[in-house]
Protein backbone atom coordinates (compact mmCIF):
# COMPACT_ATOMS: atom_id res chain seq x y z
CA UNK A 1 0.00 0.00 0.00
CA UNK A 2 1.69 3.12 -1.24
CA UNK A 3 2.19 5.96 1.93
CA UNK A 4 1.11 9.22 1.40
CA UNK A 5 3.05 12.00 2.87
CA UNK A 6 0.78 15.22 3.61
CA UNK A 7 1.31 18.07 5.47
CA UNK A 8 -1.28 20.64 7.34
CA UNK A 9 -1.84 24.42 7.10
CA UNK A 10 -3.50 25.79 10.33
CA UNK A 11 -3.70 24.08 13.61
CA UNK A 12 -6.88 25.42 15.23
CA UNK A 13 -9.77 23.12 15.63
CA UNK A 14 -10.28 22.13 12.61
CA UNK A 15 -6.57 21.58 11.88
CA UNK A 16 -5.68 19.18 14.60
CA UNK A 17 -9.28 17.14 13.29
CA UNK A 18 -7.60 16.80 10.00
CA UNK A 19 -4.36 15.47 11.31
CA UNK A 20 -6.23 12.90 13.75
CA UNK A 21 -8.48 11.81 11.05
CA UNK A 22 -5.54 11.37 8.43
CA UNK A 23 -3.50 9.04 11.43
CA UNK A 24 -6.83 7.12 11.70
CA UNK A 25 -6.83 5.83 7.84
CA UNK A 26 -2.91 4.18 8.46
CA UNK A 27 -1.70 5.03 4.98
CA UNK A 28 -1.74 8.84 4.91
CA UNK A 29 1.73 10.09 7.11
CA UNK A 30 1.34 13.45 9.06
CA UNK A 31 5.33 14.74 8.23
CA UNK A 32 4.37 18.52 8.52
CA UNK A 33 2.45 21.59 10.06
CA UNK A 34 2.66 25.08 9.19
CA UNK A 35 1.61 27.48 11.36
CA UNK A 36 2.25 31.68 11.34
CA UNK A 37 2.72 31.37 15.29
CA UNK A 38 4.86 28.73 17.74
CA UNK A 39 4.81 26.25 14.69
CA UNK A 40 7.89 24.27 16.49
CA UNK A 41 5.80 24.29 19.89
CA UNK A 42 2.46 23.19 17.83
CA UNK A 43 4.40 20.17 16.08
CA UNK A 44 5.80 19.03 19.24
CA UNK A 45 2.47 19.15 21.11
CA UNK A 46 0.52 17.04 18.17
CA UNK A 47 3.72 14.93 17.78
CA UNK A 48 4.06 15.89 14.51
CA UNK A 49 7.87 15.85 12.80
CA UNK A 50 8.43 18.93 11.27
CA UNK A 51 6.84 22.64 11.99
CA UNK A 52 7.18 25.38 9.71
CA UNK A 53 6.45 29.25 10.25
CA UNK A 54 5.72 29.36 6.15
CA UNK A 55 3.91 26.78 4.12
CA UNK A 56 5.87 27.91 1.36
CA UNK A 57 8.52 26.63 3.11
CA UNK A 58 6.83 23.44 3.85
CA UNK A 59 5.53 22.54 0.58
CA UNK A 60 9.39 23.37 -0.85
CA UNK A 61 11.05 21.01 1.70
CA UNK A 62 8.52 18.15 2.48
CA UNK A 63 7.70 16.33 -1.02
CA UNK A 64 4.07 16.35 -0.07
CA UNK A 65 1.50 14.48 -1.66
CA UNK A 66 -1.29 16.66 -0.32
CA UNK A 67 -1.50 19.78 1.72
CA UNK A 68 -4.49 20.30 3.95
CA UNK A 69 -5.68 23.70 4.21
CA UNK A 70 -7.18 24.66 7.72
CA UNK A 71 -6.66 28.67 7.89
CA UNK A 72 -8.93 31.33 7.33
CA UNK A 73 -10.68 31.99 4.55
CA UNK A 74 -8.81 34.89 3.46
CA UNK A 75 -5.91 32.91 3.05
CA UNK A 76 -7.22 29.96 1.23
CA UNK A 77 -6.44 31.04 -2.36
CA UNK A 78 -2.97 32.15 -2.06
CA UNK A 79 -1.88 28.41 -0.26
CA UNK A 80 -4.05 26.42 -2.80
CA UNK A 81 -2.49 28.49 -5.62
CA UNK A 82 1.18 27.55 -4.84
CA UNK A 83 0.64 23.74 -3.98
CA UNK A 84 -1.49 23.40 -6.96
CA UNK A 85 1.55 24.92 -9.28
CA UNK A 86 3.68 22.49 -7.10
CA UNK A 87 2.27 19.19 -8.17
CA UNK A 88 0.61 18.84 -4.63
CA UNK A 89 -2.73 17.80 -4.13
CA UNK A 90 -5.02 20.26 -2.04
CA UNK A 91 -7.84 19.73 0.53
CA UNK A 92 -9.14 22.87 2.07
CA UNK A 93 -11.55 23.63 4.50
CA UNK A 94 -14.86 25.03 3.60
CA UNK A 95 -16.06 28.08 2.50
CA UNK A 96 -13.56 27.89 -0.46
CA UNK A 97 -12.48 31.45 -0.02
CA UNK A 98 -13.72 34.78 0.59
CA UNK A 99 -15.21 35.67 -2.79
CA UNK A 100 -16.44 33.17 -6.11
CA UNK A 101 -13.42 35.40 -8.16
CA UNK A 102 -10.99 33.77 -6.05
CA UNK A 103 -12.71 30.17 -5.90
CA UNK A 104 -12.99 30.08 -9.49
CA UNK A 105 -9.09 31.41 -10.06
CA UNK A 106 -8.36 27.63 -7.83
CA UNK A 107 -10.76 26.05 -9.36
CA UNK A 108 -9.19 26.54 -13.15
CA UNK A 109 -5.88 26.19 -11.86
CA UNK A 110 -6.25 22.89 -10.42
CA UNK A 111 -7.97 21.49 -13.70
CA UNK A 112 -5.06 23.44 -15.71
CA UNK A 113 -2.26 21.19 -13.68
CA UNK A 114 -4.54 17.79 -13.22
CA UNK A 115 -4.42 18.30 -9.62
CA UNK A 116 -6.91 16.64 -7.70
CA UNK A 117 -8.77 18.94 -5.46
CA UNK A 118 -11.15 18.86 -2.92
CA UNK A 119 -13.10 20.64 -0.05
CA UNK A 120 -13.73 19.07 3.05
CA UNK A 121 -17.51 19.16 3.10
CA UNK A 122 -17.12 15.97 5.36
CA UNK A 123 -20.75 16.03 6.72
CA UNK A 124 -22.41 14.64 3.44
CA UNK A 125 -20.20 11.02 4.61
CA UNK A 126 -22.71 10.53 7.46
CA UNK A 127 -23.68 7.41 7.34
CA UNK A 128 -27.58 7.87 7.34
CA UNK A 129 -27.85 10.32 4.73
CA UNK A 130 -25.56 9.22 2.62
CA UNK A 131 -27.66 6.39 3.25
CA UNK A 132 -30.65 8.77 1.83
CA UNK A 133 -28.94 9.77 -1.31
CA UNK A 134 -28.99 5.85 -2.13
CA UNK A 135 -32.50 5.57 -1.19
CA UNK A 136 -32.79 9.31 -4.01
CA UNK A 137 -31.34 7.48 -6.38
CA UNK A 138 -32.63 3.65 -6.07
CA UNK A 139 -36.45 6.06 -6.48
CA UNK A 140 -37.51 5.14 -2.98
CA UNK A 141 -39.03 8.65 -2.46
CA UNK A 142 -40.07 8.94 -5.50
CA UNK A 143 -40.28 12.67 -7.09
CA UNK A 144 -39.45 14.94 -4.19
CA UNK A 145 -41.28 18.02 -3.90
CA UNK A 146 -39.76 19.26 -0.60
CA UNK A 147 -36.40 20.10 1.50
CA UNK A 148 -36.25 21.69 4.58
CA UNK A 149 -34.17 22.04 7.48
CA UNK A 150 -31.48 23.55 9.98
CA UNK A 151 -28.54 24.46 10.66
CA UNK A 152 -28.08 25.46 14.59
CA UNK A 153 -25.07 26.55 16.75
CA UNK A 154 -24.55 28.66 20.15
CA UNK A 155 -20.75 29.06 20.09
CA UNK A 156 -21.33 32.65 19.12
CA UNK A 157 -24.72 33.05 21.73
CA UNK A 158 -23.04 36.13 23.89
CA UNK A 159 -21.68 39.44 22.52
CA UNK A 160 -18.26 38.24 24.41
CA UNK A 161 -18.34 35.31 22.00
CA UNK A 162 -15.30 35.99 19.31
CA UNK A 163 -13.85 34.59 16.58
CA UNK A 164 -12.19 35.50 13.31
CA UNK A 165 -15.00 34.12 11.28
CA UNK A 166 -16.76 37.33 12.44
CA UNK A 167 -14.06 39.79 10.91
CA UNK A 168 -15.18 39.72 6.91
CA UNK A 169 -11.93 40.68 5.66
CA UNK A 170 -10.51 36.99 7.10
CA UNK A 171 -13.58 35.09 6.32
CA UNK A 172 -15.97 37.05 4.09
CA UNK A 173 -19.29 38.60 3.74
CA UNK A 174 -21.56 36.22 4.34
CA UNK A 175 -21.09 34.31 8.18
CA UNK A 176 -23.35 32.35 9.88
CA UNK A 177 -24.51 30.66 5.81
CA UNK A 178 -21.07 30.90 4.48
CA UNK A 179 -19.77 28.61 7.58
CA UNK A 180 -22.32 26.25 8.13
CA UNK A 181 -25.51 27.13 5.80
CA UNK A 182 -22.98 25.95 3.35
CA UNK A 183 -22.43 23.04 4.64
CA UNK A 184 -26.43 22.35 4.80
CA UNK A 185 -26.94 23.03 1.14
CA UNK A 186 -24.13 20.99 -0.19
CA UNK A 187 -25.62 17.67 1.50
CA UNK A 188 -28.95 18.44 -0.17
CA UNK A 189 -27.58 18.91 -3.51
CA UNK A 190 -25.57 15.46 -2.78
CA UNK A 191 -28.74 14.04 -1.64
CA UNK A 192 -31.10 14.80 -3.27
CA UNK A 193 -29.09 15.53 -6.43
CA UNK A 194 -31.10 18.37 -7.34
CA UNK A 195 -29.66 22.38 -7.87
CA UNK A 196 -30.94 25.25 -6.14
CA UNK A 197 -32.22 27.85 -9.03
CA UNK A 198 -33.32 30.87 -7.01
CA UNK A 199 -33.04 32.17 -3.47
CA UNK A 200 -34.98 34.20 -1.47
CA UNK A 201 -33.04 34.92 1.97
CA UNK A 202 -33.67 37.03 5.31
CA UNK A 203 -30.47 38.02 7.58
CA UNK A 204 -30.21 39.62 10.94
CA UNK A 205 -27.34 40.75 13.28
CA UNK A 206 -28.42 40.72 17.00
CA UNK A 207 -25.48 41.63 17.96
CA UNK A 208 -24.74 45.04 16.58
CA UNK A 209 -21.11 45.29 18.79
CA UNK A 210 -18.90 42.61 20.26
CA UNK A 211 -16.68 42.43 22.20
CA UNK A 212 -12.79 41.71 20.70
CA UNK A 213 -10.39 40.03 23.07
CA UNK A 214 -6.91 41.38 23.32
CA UNK A 215 -5.25 38.25 23.80
CA UNK A 216 -5.84 35.23 22.11
CA UNK A 217 -8.09 32.63 23.28
CA UNK A 218 -9.01 29.75 22.00
CA UNK A 219 -12.51 28.50 19.59
CA UNK A 220 -15.37 27.56 21.80
CA UNK A 221 -13.24 28.17 25.19
CA UNK A 222 -16.05 30.11 27.05
CA UNK A 223 -13.17 32.23 28.42
CA UNK A 224 -14.71 35.09 30.26
CA UNK A 225 -13.18 38.23 29.95
CA UNK A 226 -12.73 41.45 31.90
CA UNK A 227 -13.45 44.77 30.14
CA UNK A 228 -9.51 45.35 30.01
CA UNK A 229 -9.33 42.18 27.85
CA UNK A 230 -11.24 43.69 24.91
CA UNK A 231 -12.46 46.39 22.96
CA UNK A 232 -15.69 46.64 21.14
CA UNK A 233 -16.28 46.30 17.72
CA UNK A 234 -19.08 46.42 14.85
CA UNK A 235 -20.69 43.50 13.38
CA UNK A 236 -21.59 43.28 9.68
CA UNK A 237 -22.05 39.74 9.62
CA UNK A 238 -25.20 37.57 9.95
CA UNK A 239 -25.92 35.95 13.13
CA UNK A 240 -28.69 34.53 11.55
CA UNK A 241 -29.85 33.70 8.00
CA UNK A 242 -33.46 31.75 6.43
CA UNK A 243 -33.10 30.92 2.78
CA UNK A 244 -36.36 29.87 1.00
CA UNK A 245 -35.20 27.88 -2.23
CA UNK A 246 -36.48 26.68 -5.94
CA UNK A 247 -34.83 23.52 -7.13
CA UNK A 248 -34.55 22.53 -10.64
CA UNK A 249 -36.96 19.86 -10.43
CA UNK A 250 -39.55 22.32 -9.35
CA UNK A 251 -39.24 21.39 -5.90
CA UNK A 252 -39.08 23.81 -2.83
CA UNK A 253 -36.46 24.35 0.21
CA UNK A 254 -36.60 26.51 3.53
CA UNK A 255 -33.24 26.57 6.07
CA UNK A 256 -33.18 28.09 9.47
CA UNK A 257 -29.31 28.70 10.58
CA UNK A 258 -28.32 30.41 13.44
CA UNK A 259 -25.14 30.79 15.16
CA UNK A 260 -27.05 32.10 18.48
CA UNK A 261 -29.70 29.66 19.24
CA UNK A 262 -28.80 28.52 23.22
CA UNK A 263 -28.14 24.90 23.70
CA UNK A 264 -27.68 23.73 20.14
CA UNK A 265 -24.04 23.31 19.59
CA UNK A 266 -23.80 21.67 16.06
CA UNK A 267 -27.26 20.58 14.72
CA UNK A 268 -27.78 20.11 11.14
CA UNK A 269 -31.38 19.01 10.32
CA UNK A 270 -32.42 17.72 6.55
CA UNK A 271 -36.10 16.50 6.28
CA UNK A 272 -36.66 15.75 2.37
CA UNK A 273 -40.48 14.59 1.41
CA UNK A 274 -41.27 12.49 -1.46
CA UNK A 275 -43.92 11.35 -3.82
CA UNK A 276 -43.79 7.76 -2.16
CA UNK A 277 -42.63 8.44 1.54
CA UNK A 278 -40.50 11.54 3.67
CA UNK A 279 -37.32 10.99 5.23
CA UNK A 280 -35.95 13.13 8.26
CA UNK A 281 -32.02 13.39 9.80
CA UNK A 282 -31.04 14.90 12.37
CA UNK A 283 -27.56 14.98 13.72
CA UNK A 284 -28.31 15.37 17.11
CA UNK A 285 -29.31 11.45 16.18
CA UNK A 286 -27.24 10.76 13.65
CA UNK A 287 -27.56 7.37 13.50
CA UNK A 288 -30.93 6.91 13.13
CA UNK A 289 -33.09 8.31 9.98
CA UNK A 290 -36.98 8.08 10.20
CA UNK A 291 -39.11 7.33 7.10
CA UNK A 292 -42.66 8.75 6.68
CA UNK A 293 -45.24 7.20 4.96
CA UNK A 294 -48.70 8.32 4.08
CA UNK A 295 -50.51 4.54 4.19
CA UNK A 296 -48.40 2.44 6.35
CA UNK A 297 -46.14 2.38 9.25
CA UNK A 298 -43.17 4.90 9.82
CA UNK A 299 -40.21 3.46 10.14
CA UNK A 300 -36.23 4.26 12.22
CA UNK A 301 -33.01 3.34 9.50
CA UNK A 302 -30.29 2.65 12.43
CA UNK A 303 -26.70 2.61 11.46
CA UNK A 304 -26.34 -1.09 10.69
CA UNK A 305 -24.22 -1.71 7.56
CA UNK A 306 -25.63 -5.61 7.61
CA UNK A 307 -29.12 -3.69 6.74
CA UNK A 308 -28.41 -0.69 4.57
CA UNK A 309 -27.59 -0.27 0.51
CA UNK A 310 -24.12 -2.09 -0.27
CA UNK A 311 -22.82 1.39 -1.05
CA UNK A 312 -23.69 2.80 2.16
CA UNK A 313 -21.28 0.39 3.83
CA UNK A 314 -18.95 1.89 2.45
CA UNK A 315 -18.61 4.75 4.55
CA UNK A 316 -19.17 2.75 7.74
CA UNK A 317 -16.45 1.71 9.66
CA UNK A 318 -18.34 -0.20 12.79
CA UNK A 319 -21.02 -2.51 13.14
CA UNK A 320 -24.58 -1.77 14.08
CA UNK A 321 -25.26 -0.86 17.62
CA UNK A 322 -21.75 1.32 17.44
CA UNK A 323 -22.20 4.96 17.19
CA UNK A 324 -19.96 7.04 14.54
CA UNK A 325 -20.03 10.84 14.36
CA UNK A 326 -18.25 14.29 13.15
CA UNK A 327 -14.71 12.76 13.24
CA UNK A 328 -15.70 9.67 11.82
CA UNK A 329 -17.16 11.51 8.66
CA UNK A 330 -14.15 13.22 8.26
CA UNK A 331 -12.19 9.95 7.91
CA UNK A 332 -14.52 8.94 5.42
CA UNK A 333 -14.00 11.99 3.16
CA UNK A 334 -10.43 11.66 3.40
CA UNK A 335 -10.43 7.76 2.42
CA UNK A 336 -12.02 9.02 -0.81
CA UNK A 337 -9.96 11.95 -1.77
CA UNK A 338 -6.61 9.74 -1.09
CA UNK A 339 -7.83 6.81 -3.09
CA UNK A 340 -8.33 9.89 -5.96
CA UNK A 341 -4.95 11.40 -5.01
CA UNK A 342 -3.32 7.22 -5.39
CA UNK A 343 -5.09 6.94 -9.14
CA UNK A 344 -4.24 10.09 -10.09
CA UNK A 345 -7.72 10.75 -10.93
CA UNK A 346 -9.94 13.79 -10.34
CA UNK A 347 -13.46 12.59 -11.11
CA UNK A 348 -13.06 9.74 -8.62
CA UNK A 349 -15.03 9.40 -5.20
CA UNK A 350 -17.95 11.03 -3.44
CA UNK A 351 -16.41 13.93 -1.69
CA UNK A 352 -16.35 17.91 -2.80
CA UNK A 353 -14.07 19.24 -5.35
CA UNK A 354 -12.97 22.44 -6.05
CA UNK A 355 -15.83 23.04 -8.35
CA UNK A 356 -18.50 22.45 -5.75
CA UNK A 357 -17.08 24.58 -3.20
CA UNK A 358 -17.04 27.20 -6.34
CA UNK A 359 -20.59 26.46 -6.55
CA UNK A 360 -21.66 26.80 -2.50
CA UNK A 361 -19.72 30.38 -3.23
CA UNK A 362 -21.71 31.36 -5.88
CA UNK A 363 -24.65 30.19 -4.41
CA UNK A 364 -23.32 31.93 -0.92
CA UNK A 365 -22.98 35.46 -3.17
CA UNK A 366 -26.72 35.17 -4.76
CA UNK A 367 -27.90 34.68 -0.81
CA UNK A 368 -26.17 37.67 0.18
CA UNK A 369 -27.75 39.82 -2.98
CA UNK A 370 -31.11 38.13 -1.95
CA UNK A 371 -30.94 39.15 1.61
CA UNK A 372 -29.86 42.71 0.29
CA UNK A 373 -32.52 42.92 -1.88
CA UNK A 374 -35.15 41.24 -0.08
CA UNK A 375 -36.19 39.51 -3.54
CA UNK A 376 -35.99 36.23 -5.19
CA UNK A 377 -32.48 36.09 -6.89
CA UNK A 378 -31.95 33.45 -9.72
CA UNK A 379 -28.77 31.45 -9.59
Amino acid sequence: MKKFRAGVVGTGFIGVAHIEALRRMGNVDVVALADTSGADQKAEALCVPKGYASYKDMIDSENLDAIHICTPNSTHCDIALYAIEKGVAVICEKPMATSAEQAKKMADLAKEKGVVNAINFNLRFNPLPYQLKQMVKSGDLGEIFTVHGSYLQDWLYYDTDYSWRLEPELSGESRAFADIGSHWIDMVESVTGLKAVAVMADFATFHKTRKKPLKPIATYSGMALKPEDYAEVPITTEDYCTVMFKFDNGARGTVVVSQVYAGRKNQMIVSVGGSKCAAHWDSENGNELWIGRRDGYNQVAVKDPSVLYGETGKVISYPGGHVEGFPDTIKQNFISIYRAIGEHDTSKGDFATFEDGLREMLLCDKIVESAKKQAWVEI
